[in-house]
């Protein structure tokens, strides 16, 4: 089977955005990322897959904590930004939550730290326990067949 067959296959998920941040030496990372997923709710454990070819592969497994904010609809440009997919035109604006910078308007900030982390083909996975958390209301942007979406 062919990688851009197995893409638009997988395509067909409809999935929320969230955008992971960490901080090294007082600069902030971060990259748009949907495959997150919560695994136990004891303890507190979730999981996100990043490519062995993105910058934040080796920065997570040196910072061992990192944030997840789930995206809303208003935050397109967010995702866009870091997802690389268009330049920021406004200088980023973090919350920081025990030393783990967020995004502010997201719909759920999560802090984690890393409990394990499991190589899977060209990925690694990350299971990271929840430290804190924080919703407010609101709807999300979500990401289905290549285009962003929203729920009317």
């Amino acid at each position: 089977m062919e990688n851009q067959m197995f893409r638009e296959a997988m395509g067909k998920f409809a999935t929320g955005i969230t955008v992971i941040t960490t901080q090294k030496d007082n600069q902030v990372y971060g990259m748009t990322v949907n495959a997150f997923m919560s695994i136990s709710l004891e303890p507190k454990l979730i999981a996100i897959s990043i490519d062995e070819k993105a910058s934040m592969y080796n920065i997570l497994q040196e910072t061992n904590q990192f944030g997840i904010s789930v995206l809303s609809e208003e935050q397109q440009d967010l995702s866009m930004i870091f997802g690389k997919q268009k330049d920021a035109d406004h200088t980023m604006e973090y919350a920081f939550k025990n030393g783990v910078p967020l995004l502010e308007g997201s719909l759920v900030q999560l802090t984690c730290h890393v409990q394990t982390t499991v190589v899977a083909g060209d990925h690694i996975i990350f299971i990271a326990e929840v430290t804190s958390v924080e919703s407010r209301e609101g709807e999300p942007i979500l990401y289905f067949g290549g285009k962003y979406r929203y729920i009317e």
